[in-house]
């Protein structure tokens, strides 16, 4: 039977419009634009993280529009087909599950839910839910919370360019100014006339590491009434420091002994002191050799000079680090484990704070088998040259200096020291105290009797990759000619004055109140037989809501947790299903619980479903099939009783 013609379709078929959207010229581009977007989205995702992809592929506008169009292009492909027949079938099922299934994920993205929430063992159930969404907090003057997204992948605020976020209540206007990866605190107390406790700040400094650290310290603080440098610990106490200690005498080197035995030690050695270095004996007892670290020159890293029984070994830094090096005419071997040209100590690990050689130190291992030379204390004090160790965990630090500041402000100290032993006196300001560790000197130079906590927050210059440091926004309030500006972290909230009082404004991920409150009963790490590796973590739960309803589950690793359990729920998505994310190893009694909740997962499912259904059909079962059309030969110029004319017109009807 011969096709209908154009003119035989209806008007809405043959509209301009329902063409373009019906072309396949269409469905090809749009197909193979979001190809590549996919394939964009996949490499951002790898390379960055699936924020990223979000903000530039998945999330953005012009991948929803894409979407939309993609679905209309389906719709009006399906219609044009109009009336359908039976080898139509296939080909509309497979279009339908592809509506569906974008139908669905539009609706999950719409009005889904996922994020985190984080409970303790013995705390109040929470519904706080954190999503991965950065956004900006304000408590304004006339108590009203407002929220305010802070995303900056795409733009980041610049001085040049804030982020206006429009007027407060009092008539100030918010905006956002700049935005740092690494914020770093600084306590800087402001002084009182009386009523807060008393507060006072000190400088270290050692010309040996070439370092200087100062601190602020506040009393009856838990946070900042201790200042730990890794090598000793300063506190701030009130009251008088206790009478002093007799000096404890070095102890009695350790016998000696003529066997060879296996040694290997560890040592540290700087170019600004050649004569100091901190040693410790790791295996078998102290070579007896002395390690000096030559100056670098000309761009180089300098020279390791080993000295041992009057013998001189030179070894290039540059050239040797991490080779095992021998000490010809000795049983010893010389390995450069590091160099730093800039030492420094943080939280009692070696580092550098630059590349310049300002104070090149190096630490160097000696390994083999010969007799243990006997070691006079190191300049910590240790014997036999053993290097400054951590105290372990819940002692006392044998370095250490409490500072007492009593009622009407004098200040005294307990000092104790691995070399000197304890001692205690009265500190004066700006006279410098020697610690005995090393060749510290600590110097008080600032004392408040009366001081109120006040951090300071600047971005961190330099911040080392593995400092956990967070991120955070510079907010402005300007009202009028009047404007105040301040650095907030993220996870802190900070009062900012504004002419009609304080505005409190809070930075961090941004919190969405659940209709369920979460319970953490119980939580368990399940540990490797034969060993104390976690095997796996399961958390028990109490979900309860405002109605009244309560359940209690447990969830662990691919094992989810739902609520409300109903299948109907279940099956529709319209349910919170809870999974076990992360855990603390400090604190068994913590548990971070993620939170789906997906109204568009059946639609997926079924919009799936029906996508294979419509291949199959299409490919294997013939009946679904269009049949194929009958080739009808042309009509002969020879008939006698039609003209060409006639056979044309009856060839196209």
């Amino acid at each position: 039977m011969a096709a209908p013609s154009s003119a035989s379709r209806p008007g809405w078929q043959r509209n301009p419009v329902f063409r373009f959207f019906s072309s396949l010229k269409l469905a090809v581009v749009l197909l193979a634009v979001l190809i590549i977007g996919a394939i964009a989205g996949t490499l951002y995702e790898s390379t960055f993280d699936a924020k990223v992809a979000r903000a530039y592929v998945y999330g953005a506008p012009w991948f929803n529009i894409w979407l939309l169009f993609l679905a209309a292009n389906l719709i009006v492909s399906a219609l044009s087909r109009w009336p359908w027949k039976k080898h139509h079938v296939a080909f509309l099922i497979t279009h339908l599950g592809i509506i569906t299934l974008l139908a669905g994920s539009l609706i999950g993205r719409t009005w889904g839910i996922e994020g985190t929430i984080t409970l303790f063992k013995g705390e109040p159930p929470s519904n706080r839910l954190l999503v991965d969404q950065h956004q900006l907090r304000v408590r304004d003057t006339d108590g009203v919370v407002k929220g305010y997204p802070a995303e900056f992948i795409h733009r980041p605020p610049t001085p040049q360019r804030p982020w206006d976020l429009g007027s407060l209540a009092g008539g100030a206007r918010l905006s956002i100014v700049e935005y740092a990866p690494a914020i770093e605190g600084k306590l800087n107390p402001k002084p009182l006339k009386d009523g807060g406790p008393p507060a006072l700040h000190f400088t270290l400094a050692t010309a040996m590491m070439n370092q200087r650290l100062e601190s602020w310290l506040l009393a009856d603080d838990h946070q900042h009434a201790a200042f730990d440098m890794g090598l000793a610990t300063i506190e701030l106490k009130r009251g008088v420091a206790p009478p002093s200690q007799a000096k404890v005498d070095a102890p009695n080197p350790p016998p000696t002994t003529t066997a060879e035995v296996e040694i290997e030690e560890t040592i540290f050695a700087f170019a600004k002191a050649p004569e100091e270095q901190i040693s410790k004996a790791r295996k078998g007892g102290n070579s007896g050799a002395k390690i000096r670290l030559l100056q670098p020159k000309s761009g180089n890293k300098g020279s390791v000079v080993a000295s041992l029984a009057e013998k001189t070994w030179t070894f290039d830094v540059a050239q040797n680090l991490s080779h095992d090096l021998p000490m010809d005419g000795s049983p010893f071997t010389l390995r450069i484990e590091n160099y730093w040209p800039d030492f420094r100590l943080e939280n009692g690990k070696p580092g550098s704070v630059s590349d310049q050689p300002n104070n090149p130190a190096v630490i160097v291992t000696i390994r083999g088998k010969g007799v243990p030379a006997a070691a006079a204390p190191d300049a910590h004090g240790n014997t036999p040259g053993a290097a400054p160790e951590m105290p372990a965990a819940g002692t006392t630090p044998p370095n250490h200096l409490t500072l007492f500041i009593a009622e009407d402000g004098s200040v005294t100290y307990d000092l104790g020291s691995r070399k000197n032993g304890n001692s205690s006196g009265k500190l004066e300001l700006d006279k410098p105290l020697t610690t005995g560790w090393a060749d510290w000197q600590l110097t008080l130079d600032r004392l408040m009797p009366h001081a109120q906590e006040w951090m300071d927050f600047n971005p961190a210059k330099d911040a080392p990759a593995t400092a956990d440091l967070p991120d955070g926004v510079r907010i402005r309030l300007q009202h009028g000619s009047e404007s105040s500006e301040q650095w907030i972290p993220a996870g802190w909230q900070v009062s900012v004055p504004a002419s009609t009082g304080e505005v409190q404004i809070a930075y961090g991920w941004q919190q969405i109140p659940l209709p369920v409150a979460l319970e953490l009963l119980e939580f368990e790490v399940m540990r490797n037989e034969g060993n104390d590796s976690p095997a796996g973590f399961k958390s028990t739960v109490r979900v309860s809501t405002p109605e009244g309803q309560t359940a209690t589950g447990q969830c662990w690793m691919n094992n989810p947790f739902s609520f409300p359990g109903d299948w109907w729920r279940t099956w529709t998505g319209l349910t919170f299903k809870m999974s076990q994310a992360s855990w603390n190893p400090e604190n068994l009694g913590q548990s971070t619980i993620q939170i789906l909740r997906d109204p568009g997962w059946l639609l997926k499912w079924i919009g799936s479903l029906l996508i294979v259904s419509g291949i199959f059909m299409l490919f294997y079962l013939k009946g679904f099939r269009r049949p194929p059309r009958s080739v009808v030969p042309p009509p002969s110029l020879n008939s006698a009783t039609e003209k060409p004319e006639e056979i044309l017109v009856s060839s196209v009807t």
